[in-house]
């Protein structure tokens, strides 16, 4: 039986921020939490049909939770901020929006798309801050946008999943699931993959929203999928980690991570090299077979460090946070632990990497930036309530916070 409670100061410490992006309208000990290249060029919107400011200098976008399908959490296109001048970041803006944010940001053509517990989606101006449009969609936005061809595809807590125009914010469907979606979709061939939590996993048409194939499994979800190579990964509360046909859901295989923890999985597989890495409940980060599913490697940070950070992979290193107030680089070929980082406070954020710098957000509302090769803090920032994982594209860092703003750091 899955646990659910309350922490002592009435807030969720996890992965409804997931996007993975924590409001505190619903915090439980449910955990929402969420580094191939090529796959970012499916996920690239035309220009043409996506609101951007003409004094936008775009270069790169990230177009979706944890950056591309693959949900690598690693931006090879940053190149303005760096371990010389991370240091040196400062609030560029923030917007208030009219609830707690779970959601994480995604960033495409001067754009930035983020979901807020109010029950809107919000299109903000990437270099100002200004709001460009909002569109309501009812119950919580926890899940993060996922942007693709000029469409913002996004689900509520009220069960349904949305794509709008990314231009206008304006409805282009609508399709009920019939439960709550904190999941953070992927949209890629044509095909938009989300869970929600009523056991199955669906996989629908990004023109229509028609149901292209659906999959029960064990569990609910709250974690993101990760979409490499023909397959989909994707992780339930119960810590099951499966593998299914893009184009018929059909399963490879499974592998249970939870063991006998009755914590809420939300940790998002990320795929690099022919393997899955996804963080678990029971305190273990694990190195599965992409192909088979066997076990690689697990590495145990400890019960009591549930890991429903969603690892971000890059340079052959894992990076995860847990609930042991502990941020963790291991080697991705062998699990062994190549630094650790006491924050003081629970990570259960996705964190981001770019350009020799690791970003994660704090659930005590603080914004890390680590060494990525050392482990070294190199700046923090607090924010007034937990903090979601961070997109940093274009020299900026973008993360919502459970105090209801949106905020975006760059250098002065």
């Amino acid at each position: 039986m899955l646990m659910t409670g309350v922490p002592a100061d009435g807030h969720r410490p996890g992965r409804y921020r997931h996007g993975r992006g924590s409001g505190p309208a619903r915090w439980t000990w449910r955990w929402r939490a969420a580094s191939m290249l090529p796959l970012l060029l499916s996920l690239v919107p035309g220009s043409a049909l996506t609101a951007q400011p003409a004094s936008a200098a775009v270069t790169a976008n990230w177009p979706k939770f944890h950056y591309n399908d693959a949900g690598s959490g690693y931006n090879p296109r940053e190149h303005t901020l760096s371990t010389g001048n991370v240091a040196r970041l400062t609030a560029k803006w923030a917007l208030t929006t009219g609830g707690a944010i779970e959601s994480s940001a995604a960033v495409v053509n001067g754009v930035v798309y983020i979901g807020s517990d109010d029950g809107d989606v919000y299109a903000v101006e990437a270099a100002t801050g200004a709001k460009i449009w909002a569109h309501h969609v009812g119950g919580s936005v926890a899940s993060a946008p996922a942007v693709a061809r000029g469409v913002v595809y996004v689900g509520s807590t009220s069960g349904m999943m949305y794509a709008l125009s990314a231009a206008t914010g304006a409805k282009l469907w609508g399709h009920a699931l019939g439960a709550a979606i904190v999941s953070s979709p992927a949209a890629a061939g044509g095909t938009v993959y989300v869970g929600p939590e009523n056991n199955n996993f669906y996989a629908l048409s990004t023109a229509t929203g028609a149901v292209r194939w659906r999959h029960a499994l064990d569990s609910f979800i709250t974690s993101s999928p990760a979409v490499v190579s023909g397959v989909v990964y994707i992780c339930s509360a119960s810590g099951q980690v499966y593998a299914l046909g893009a184009a018929n859901g059909a399963k490879r295989w499974a592998y249970q991570t939870n063991g006998q923890s009755q914590v809420i999985s939300s940790s998002s597989p990320a795929v690099a090299g022919g393997v899955v890495y996804i963080g678990s409940a029971s305190g273990k980060i694990f190195a599965l077979k992409a192909a088979t599913g066997a076990k690689l490697w697990a590495y145990n940070a400890g019960l009591a460090n549930h890991v429903v950070s969603s690892p971000a992979v890059a340079g052959g290193t894992v990076y995860v946070g847990s609930a042991g107030n502990r941020f963790y680089a291991l080697s991705a070929a062998t699990g062994a632990k190549r630094w650790s980082y006491a924050t003081g406070q629970p990570i259960s954020s996705a964190p981001a990497v770019a350009n020799g710098v690791v970003y994660a957000g704090g659930d005590g509302g603080t914004v890390f930036a680590f060494r990525a090769a050392t482990g070294a803090k190199l700046w923090s920032h607090q924010l007034g309530a937990t903090a979601t994982s961070p997109a940093v594209v274009n020299g900026k860092v973008y993360v919502g916070s459970a105090d209801h703003n949106i905020y975006a750091f760059g250098l002065p």
